[in-house]
C-alpha cells in the first residue's frame, strides 16, 4: 500500500551534466534533509572525471555532445526519462539553452504534473537576444528558478521576466572543512611550514599566488607581465603559478621573454588539499586576473586577499563573494599597470593586508557554506512541490 502524498517525502531528481567532486557534499547534505528523497542523474563531460556518489542515490546516464555550425548541442536523455510520476515529484534541470532534450523534458514534466526547478546562471558571458529569449521562454515551464548568486536573480526580476516569489539563490561554494582541517595541521607545525617555505624559496619576500587550470581566458599572462613593475618595488618577490593546461607553454615563453623566470615559478598541477595547503599558507595575496570562479572561495578560505579584474561580467557567479576594498582589490580589466598597483597596495601595507584577509575569511565562513547553499536548493524544491499539492 502506498503512502498518502502528504505523508511521504518529496521524490527529487536532479539532472547534472557531470558529477563534480565539489558537488558531492552538496548533494549529501540535501539528501540528509527531512522529507527529501534525492536521486542525482548525471552524464559525463570530456576532461572532467565523475566523482563517486557518497551519501545519496545516483545514476549515470550517458550525455551526448555534438557541434552544429560551431555551437555545442547536448542530448541528455535523463532530462526526459525521469519526468514521470513513477520517477519523481520534483525535477531539477540544468538550465541551459545548449540542451536539445530540455524542452521535451519540461513539456513531459508539465504533462505529468511534476514540480520543476530550473537551476543555472541565468545569464551567459556571450549573451545574445536569441539566447536571452530562449532562456526566458523556458521559465514558463518552471515553478521555481534557482540561481548561483543574488545579482543574476535580481537582474531577471528587475527585467520583469521573473516574479520574485519564484526566485531562489544557492550561493555556489565548496566544502571548506578539508581546507580548514589541513590548514590547522600545517599551522600546528610552524617549523614544518617554515622548512617548506625555505625549501621553495618563499621565505625572504612577498608571494603572489595563482591556482587554476591554465587557459588563455583566465588571462594569467597579465599577472606574469605585472611582475616587471612589481619586482622593481619588492625584492625577492615570488609569483607562484600552480596548474597546468593549454596556456602553460605560452606563459613560460612570456616569462622568458620578459626575463622574469627567476621570479615566476611554474609549479605545475597539484592535487589534494594536503599538497596545496602550504602554498596557500605561504602566500600574501591571491591573484586571478579574470574568469574567476570557485578559486575565489578556495583562496578566501585560507584568509587570502584576492586581486581580480573589475569587469563583473567576465567572471563566474562566485564573484558575488568579492567586495572591492573589503576582502580584496579590483584592478582595471586588461591593465597591467593597474594590476601591479593593486597587488603592490596589498604587499606594501600590512594593515590593509590584515583587514582584507580577515574579511575574506569571514565572508566564506559566514555566507558561503554548504548548509546555506542547500537551504536555497531546498526552498526552491519545496516551492515547486507546494505548487503541485505536495
Amino acid at each position: 500500500m502506498s503512502l498518502p502524498r502528504e505523508s511521504r517525502p518529496i521524490r527529487v531528481v536532479i539532472q547534472q551534466p557531470v558529477l563534480s567532486h565539489y558537488r558531492v557534499p552538496v548533494f549529501r547534505e540535501l539528501a540528509r534533509r527531512p522529507g527529501i528523497d534525492l536521486k542525482v542523474v548525471y552524464g559525463d563531460e570530456a576532461g572532467i572525471s565523475n566523482a563517486k556518489p557518497d551519501g545519496f542515490r545516483a545514476e549515470f546516464v550517458k550525455l551526448h555532445d555534438i557541434h552544429v555550425f560551431g555551437s555545442l548541442l547536448r542530448f541528455h536523455p535523463a532530462q526526459y526519462r525521469y519526468c514521470t510520476r513513477e520517477q519523481a515529484d520534483v525535477v531539477v534541470h540544468s538550465w541551459s539553452m545548449r540542451y536539445a532534450t530540455q524542452l521535451p523534458g519540461l513539456m513531459r514534466a508539465r504533462w505529468n504534473d511534476l514540480g520543476v526547478v530550473l537551476w543555472g546562471h541565468g545569464y551567459s558571458k556571450a549573451d545574445s537576444r536569441l539566447r536571452i529569449w530562449g532562456r526566458t521562454t523556458l521559465l514558463g515551464f518552471a515553478d521555481s528558478v534557482l540561481f548561483y548568486n543574488y545579482s543574476a536573480a535580481q537582474t531577471l526580476i528587475d527585467s520583469g521576466r521573473l516574479r520574485p516569489e519564484r526566485a531562489f539563490v544557492a550561493l555556489n561554494t565548496l566544502d571548506l572543512a578539508p581546507a580548514r582541517e589541513v590548514a590547522e595541521r600545517w599551522r600546528a607545525e610552524p617549523r614544518k611550514l617554515a622548512r617548506f617555505r625555505f625549501e621553495n624559496g618563499l621565505d625572504s619576500g612577498p608571494v603572489v599566488l595563482f591556482v587554476s587550470r591554465l587557459y588563455e581566458a583566465n588571462r594569467t599572462d597579465l599577472l606574469v607581465r605585472a611582475v616587471v613593475p612589481l619586482a622593481r618595488r619588492f625584492s625577492n618577490l615570488k609569483v607562484v603559478i600552480i596548474g597546468d593546461g593549454p596556456d602553460a607553454a605560452r606563459l613560460r615563453r612570456i616569462a622568458s621573454d620578459l626575463g622574469v623566470e627567476g621570479t615566476v615559478r611554474f609549479v605545475g598541477a597539484l592535487y589534494g588539499e594536503e599538497n596545496i595547503a602550504p602554498w596557500f599558507l605561504s602566500a600574501d595575496v591571491f591573484c586571478y586576473p579574470t574568469n574567476i570562479g570557485l578559486s575565489l572561495i578556495h583562496a578566501m578560505s585560507y584568509g587570502l586577499p584576492v586581486v581580480t579584474g573589475d569587469r563583473i561580467g567576465a567572471h563566474n557567479p562566485e564573484i558575488e563573494a568579492f567586495r572591492d576594498g573589503v576582502n580584496g582589490l579590483f584592478f582595471r580589466e586588461k591593465d597591467v599597470d593597474s594590476l601591479s598597483e593593486s597587488l603592490g597596495a596589498i604587499l606594501s601595507d600590512p594593515g590593509l593586508k590584515r583587514r582584507l584577509s580577515e574579511a575574506a575569511l569571514s565572508t566564506v565562513t559566514n555566507d558561503f557554506t554548504i548548509e546555506k547553499m542547500v537551504d536555497g536548493m531546498e526552498a526552491a524544491i519545496r516551492c515547486a512541490a507546494v505548487n503541485h499539492g505536495l
